[in-house]
C-alpha cells in the first residue's frame, strides 16, 4: 500500500517504514506528525482525490531535523565590477512513515 502526500509544496509518494526528507516541519524529534493532504492511495483498492482523499491522513514519526549542505549563490556581472557571494543551507525533516489510513 502507498499514497501520494502533499507537503512543502512538493507532492512525495510514501510507503509505510519508509524515510523520508521533508521540508521543515515545526515538530519537536521523536514526536508523530499526521499529513492530512493524501492525493492518491494506492493498494489493493484505489483512492483518487478531488483534489485530497476524505478521511486519509499518514502518520509519520520525525526522527530528525537538520540543514542540508551549503550551496554557494555567486551573482556575477561582467564589466560593471559586481560580485556577490552568498551561501544557503536548507532546513529539512527527516521522517519515518508508520501507517497510512485510508
Amino acid at each position: 500500500m502507498y499514497a501520494i502526500i502533499e507537503t512543502g509544496g512538493k507532492q512525495l509518494k510514501v510507503e509505510e517504514g519508509q524515510a523520508i526528507y521533508v521540508e521543515k516541519l515545526d515538530v519537536v524529534e521523536g514526536e508523530s506528525f499526521t499529513f492530512d493532504k493524501v492525493l492518491f492511495v494506492g493498494g489493493e483498492n484505489v483512492k483518487v482525490g478531488s483534489p485530497f482523499v476524505e478521511g486519509a491522513t499518514v502518520t509519520a514519526k520525525v526522527e530528525k531535523q537538520g540543514r542540508a549542505k551549503k550551496i554557494v549563490v555567486f551573482k556575477y556581472k561582467s564589466k560593471k565590477n559586481y560580485h556577490k557571494k552568498q551561501g544557503h543551507r536548507q532546513p529539512y525533516t527527516k521522517v519515518v512513515v508508520e501507517k497510512i489510513n485510508a
